[in-house]
């Protein structure tokens, strides 16, 4: 089998003035933000949230509270079915770079590439194949090749050269825990993640990336209220310095805070075990304007949008690629 897949990357600031590209999923944590009359308000919240949290948490030889800030850019992977030929390139995959800016010595370095993850094909199996596989089924199941595709596609860029080229450590993608778990606190202590959380059976989620071979751990980090799930290929707790790991951690609790305030902006503190509930009703709101029954929606018409333009047009293709990958 020689097709051969090609990736192309750009990138674009995630500031105060960002505005969604015409390919951007707008169910996209950023790209939500950034529609509405309270676009800019919405942002510039965002951001000041962001790094105060970044301050809080690295806050040796930081007594202000205000040494770092962080930037962040949207990255922005497109792939070309057929590299011989042009304008093949379909929009794949999203996912956010922190770079961290130290006011003190004026230095700027990289922090973490992944943290929030956006992909059309993952719309497409959760919000199309798997609703019309449960279709008339009294037990909710999935299918034996679900997730299959997709985990290639990421595998496929992560071994790519594009990115290789482009950054420097593999990713981590940094996510909300399930609400149709319970997570159980452990002793361990990690002094940036902070205490990890564990469960006794793996989340749709978690299957489903694991298929793009990323592993799980479970972590709240102080002054959280509840876990996060890190998903990762290497080693998350030796691979990346406390700074980087920091960045991911405030860009996402921050968009968690705003997405899911029952979980990540609860009243209380997840106890020794731990089930997440939307149902939750003490929590804070943030000053951030967002609607989840419109992102919902609009996460099916994405799915439907990838089927009628990506998956059928290139099944076969796609079809016979992913029966022969191997790493």
């Amino acid at each position: 089998m020689n097709t051969a897949f090609g990736f192309s990357i750009k990138s674009i600031n995630f500031d105060e003035n960002y505005h969604p590209s015409e390919t951007t999923r707008i169910t996209t944590n950023f790209a939500n933000l950034a529609r509405g009359e309270s676009r800019q308000e919405n942002l510039r919240n965002t951001l000041v949230m962001i790094n105060n949290r970044f301050n809080a948490l690295a806050d040796w030889d930081n007594p202000n509270g205000d040494r770092y800030a962080l930037e962040l850019e949207i990255i922005s992977v497109e792939m070309d079915i057929d590299v011989k030929t042009t304008n093949t390139a379909i929009p794949l995959i999203e996912i956010l770079k922190t770079n961290i800016v130290d006011r003190k010595t004026n230095e700027r370095f990289e922090g973490i590439v992944g943290n929030n993850f956006s992909s059309y094909v993952r719309d497409y199996d959760f919000s199309v194949v798997l609703p019309k596989h449960n279709e008339h089924k009294a037990e909710f199941s999935t299918p034996a090749d679900f997730g299959e595709l997709h985990g290639k596609l990421f595998k496929c860029f992560i071994n790519s050269s594009a990115y290789h080229d482009n950054f420097n450590k593999p990713p981590v993608i940094c996510l909300s825990v399930s609400n149709t778990k319970t997570y159980h606190r452990t002793e361990n202590l990690h002094p940036v993640l902070g205490v990890e959380y564990q469960q006794d059976e793996n989340s749709l989620t978690d299957d489903y990336f694991g298929k793009m071979g990323l592993k799980v751990r479970y972590f709240m980090p102080a002054n959280s209220v509840a876990p996060l799930a890190f998903y990762f290929a290497g080693d998350l707790l030796c691979d990346y310095t406390n700074l980087e790991l920091i960045s991911t951690i405030s860009t996402m609790d921050t968009f968690q805070k705003i997405y899911r305030p029952e979980i990540y902006n609860a009243n209380s503190a997840a106890g020794k075990a731990y089930q997440p509930s939307l149902k939750h009703q003490d929590y804070s709101l943030t000053l951030i304007v967002y609607d989840r029954e419109e992102r919902s929606r609009l996460a099916i018409e994405q799915g439907k949008f990838v089927e009628e333009h990506f998956i059928k047009p290139h099944q076969a293709t796609l079809e016979q690629w992913s029966a022969h990958y191997t790493l």
